[in-house]
């Protein structure tokens, strides 16, 4: 199947930087991002600048060693969905190595300019929140890695686990105007989001809709293990194939370090709909790490 989206980044094949969008690239004002492999001992370098940077672990582990403190990860998951990411959030000026310590290490990462001094933080899987949002075939499960009021600049992280045949980021949502209501409280923000896919097996897909209003975007993407799909404006809804749980990993950047979001007019009664919560969830837990 041949998909011509822009919006739609495949992984390139036999690199180690496998996923790569650099926000000058791509046109966007915020967001930067990429995943990679890194070899048993291998190491990776790189130099914040004015810029924070969040790593997460998608399976493997790591020494972490730089200019503001060192870490090192004994429990990372074997892969997305046998536990929850160690989170490493790294502050602006700052010049690190990140060596390999397990046979293969798949890490994602991204990275926006920041105007402000915050600490180097390493948050485990035991520590991450979770919540299991929506209802009935809407129901996911949120693992919180860099959430609102965290403590950083503009990023936002968070990894969402969709069962088969669910639906997820919906009812849809758009963040690509800012709007303050009357005390000056942000109600949407414009921020730029990456949704990163990985699956269990190589056939399964998840299929995403990114739509404005004035449908001057109106695409319906497939996307497979290991794709990229650059959300720049609009609602974004997407559903798991039947068979296959889907797991996506999203960053985001923009105005403000919130969640706030507008949601399409079309589905705001959906959320008074739901009657239960899907009880396959939570897909994976702090627990799964150690098995």
């Amino acid at each position: 199947m041949k998909n011509k989206s822009h919006l739609l980044i495949k992984p390139k094949a036999n690199s180690k930087v496998y996923q790569s969008i650099i926000k000058e690239s791509v046109g966007w004002n915020y967001l930067s991002f990429e995943s990679r492999i890194v070899n048993l001992n291998d190491e990776f370098r790189w130099d914040t600048k004015e810029n924070e940077m969040v790593i997460v672990l998608l399976s493997g582990n790591y020494r972490f060693e730089s200019d503001k403190g060192s870490f090192e990860t004994k429990n990372g998951r074997k892969n997305v969905f046998k536990g929850v990411a160690h989170t490493l959030y790294i502050p602006r000026r700052t010049s690190f190595k990140l060596i390999a310590s397990s046979d293969k290490l798949d890490i994602a990462y991204g990275w926006c300019a920041s105007d402000s001094d915050y600490p180097l933080k390493l948050i485990k899987p035991e520590e991450t929140p979770m919540v299991i949002f929506g209802g009935d075939n809407a129901t996911r499960q949120f693992n919180d890695l860099i959430p609102p009021g965290f403590g950083c600049s503009k990023i936002v992280v968070r990894e969402v686990y969709t069962p088969s045949g669910n639906w997820s980021s919906f009812p849809a949502h758009k963040h690509d105007e800012r709007i303050l209501d009357k005390k000056g409280n942000v109600k949407e923000p414009i921020q730029e989001e990456t949704y990163f896919y990985k699956f269990q097996k190589s056939e399964a897909y998840a299929i995403q809709q990114v739509y404005t209003k004035d449908r001057s975007i109106d695409e319906i993407i497939r996307a497979q293990h290991n794709d990229l799909v650059m959300i720049p404006k609009g609602f974004h809804p997407v559903v798991a194939e039947h068979g296959f749980h889907c797991y996506y990993l999203n960053f985001l950047a923009g105005t403000d370090q919130c969640l706030e979001n507008t949601t399409d007019p079309d589905h705001e009664w959906i959320y008074n709909s739901w009657k239960s919560k899907d009880k396959r969830l939570p897909l994976v837990t702090p627990k799964m790490n150690n098995d």
